[in-house]
């Protein structure tokens, strides 16, 4: 069996661990019987460990309920920069292994649901987790909407990034960002509509602002370059700016500027949502 999840930047401003957006960027799976396990990656993450400790094995291990399988794993998601890429393997792996809801698999793996549902429905979605099961819904996404994604060569893992963020937040900063998420769903929805302070927040970019001290001019160079709206991707990181198609290639061309400018080594891709979410074959694709 074969399955391909995409990557996912999830938050976007305000949607804390609420919202994410399915990425043109993929992890795909292929898992076969075998006498004995055996896992064989490439690409993005190929130099993590094999055997029973990869993530594919963990995952498509409960899954089938033995070990007795040939996986192979091929990524184009950069691991550590805040694109989903634990999600979208988890996913992947589940549902390559036959299980009929890859969302929990990538949930119990990442945790929290946002980005396991990106990687699953595709799209933009909304998810929480509710008496303890994952669950998630698409909401509207414009289709001329275009990504941007400056993602620096250094990593950033998640648990460090959540030690960063403070215990308890005030009523107004709540206020704040549940006012901005509003905004936001309406613009994502509708460009037209969309106003560039939707993507304000105050629970935690702000708060992780010291493991990547750049972030912030990267951001406002983004803004003045014509974004449409810009945030940290996920716990970062990678930066995310919004745009059209016809104004992308402008786009990709400031943001590599403004990484020479700011001295931070990294690349800079232009990106598509992925409105499929996993997809599985009983053979690999051509």
């Amino acid at each position: 069996m074969f399955a391909s999840a995409p990557a996912s930047s999830a938050n976007l401003g305000p949607g804390f661990d609420a919202l994410a957006l399915a990425l043109d960027l993929h992890v795909s799976v292929e898992i076969v019987s075998a006498e004995r396990l055996s896992v064989e990656a490439t690409g993005e993450g190929k130099e993590l460990p094999r055997g029973v400790g990869h993530l594919a094995a963990m995952v498509a291990t409960r899954v089938v309920g033995h070990d007795r399988l040939a996986i192979r794993v091929h990524s184009d998601i950069p691991v550590g920069r805040g694109l989903g890429s634990s999600a979208a393997l988890a996913v992947a792996a589940a549902a390559a292994a036959g299980c009929d809801n890859p969302l929990i698999e990538g949930h119990r793996v990442d945790g929290h649901p946002e980005n396991a549902a990106a990687s699953t429905l595709g799209g933009l979605v909304a998810a929480a987790v509710i008496d303890g099961v994952p669950t998630a819904r698409r909401l509207p996404l414009d289709p001329q909407l275009h990504a941007v994604l400056l993602i620096p060569d250094r990593a950033l893992p998640t648990s460090e990034a959540r030690a960063a963020l403070p215990a308890l937040v005030t009523h107004g900063d709540a206020a704040f960002n549940l006012g901005r998420l509003a905004l936001l769903v309406a613009g994502l929805a509708d460009r037209t509509q969309l106003v560039p302070e939707a993507f304000a927040d105050r629970l935690h970019q702000d708060a992780r602002a010291a493991l990547f001290p750049e972030a912030a001019a990267l951001l406002d160079g983004l803004r003045d370059a014509g974004a449409l709206g810009v945030c940290w991707s996920g716990a970062g990181p990678t930066l995310l700016a919004l745009t059209t198609l016809p104004d992308a290639p402008a786009l990709s061309e400031a943001a590599t500027l403004l990484l020479d400018e700011h001295g931070v080594p990294g690349t800079v891709r232009s990106v598509a949502a992925d409105v499929q979410g996993v997809r599985r074959w009983e053979d690999a694709p051509d």
